[in-house]
């Protein structure tokens, strides 16, 4: 699942909830997420396009993209959010 760099667990394809799940951080963070009001979500179909995406780009480490900064998950999870680098807009383009 994940790279090790001297002693820290390090992983370039892992979502906050593939490391963290259970751990307070995930929750204050889930917590968050379960706040956003369903008329600001993606739906689910492309919020989940969206981090499969996420997890093949080279930017994502350990749930964040390197790009911009911010957790992924919330970021997809917000309809009126893109990717930095376009590629939630370009890959949803070829697929019309």
């Amino acid at each position: 699942m994940g790279e090790t760099e001297g002693r820290v667990r390090y992983c370039r394809k892992c979502l906050i909830r593939d490391l963290m799940e259970g751990e307070s951080f995930y929750v204050s963070l889930k917590n968050a997420m379960d706040a956003i009001p369903e008329e600001d979500r993606s739906p689910q179909q492309e919020y989940d396009r969206r981090l499969e995406l996420c997890r093949a780009c080279e930017r994502l480490a350990e749930g964040m993209c390197r790009a911009c900064g911010c957790y992924v998950e919330v970021r997809a999870l917000r309809k009126n959010q893109d990717c930095p680098y376009g590629r939630w807009e370009a890959e949803h383009a070829s697929n019309e």
